[in-house]
């Protein structure tokens, strides 16, 4: 069996591509005011939240089970309305060697946009499942940031 895979999910919303990258991009650091799923989001390293030398520190629910992380910026395609980011460290290093997620907002024809996450991992062990709960996380807080955004 392998320890590394993938797993990706796509979200219709209705605010645009454009509003949702440069929330990511910008305004990230709300996140915690608008889901109950993100208990608290802070600097750990570095004095700008948004640059991609600082790291930040999460506290999020996964499975019903509080979890703190680290989690660094490593890319940003502008053009393609995509960010790479590295989690790492405190509880994430327990169960995984690799733990990359990529964020990457599509307009729509018809208006809206696509929320694309992708999750690729690699796992300690095969006693660790796939982060399947980080599907059902990020469908939750997508759906509250989007009814964030469509308010802006």
């Amino acid at each position: 069996m392998t320890l590394s895979g993938k797993i990706s999910t796509e979200i219709g919303v209705h605010a645009t591509a454009a509003k949702w990258f440069n929330f990511q991009l910008t305004q990230l650091h709300q996140v915690q005011h608008l889901t109950d799923h993100v208990h608290e989001t802070r600097l750990h390293e570095g004095e700008d939240w948004h640059h991609h030398e600082t790291i930040k520190h999460w506290t999020y629910v996964i499975d019903g089970k509080v979890v703190k992380a680290h989690e660094k910026i490593e890319s940003v395609e502008e053009e393609k309305k995509t960010i790479h980011y590295k989690l790492f460290g405190e509880d994430i290093e327990h169960s995984f060697k690799v733990f990359k997620l990529i964020f990457q907002a599509i307009d729509k024809e018809n208006g809206g946009a696509i929320v694309k996450w992708t999750f690729e991992y690699e796992r300690v062990g095969e006693e660790v499942d796939p982060p399947y709960g980080y599907v059902e996380y990020f469908h939750k807080c997508t759906r509250d940031i989007d009814a964030h955004l469509l308010k802006e």
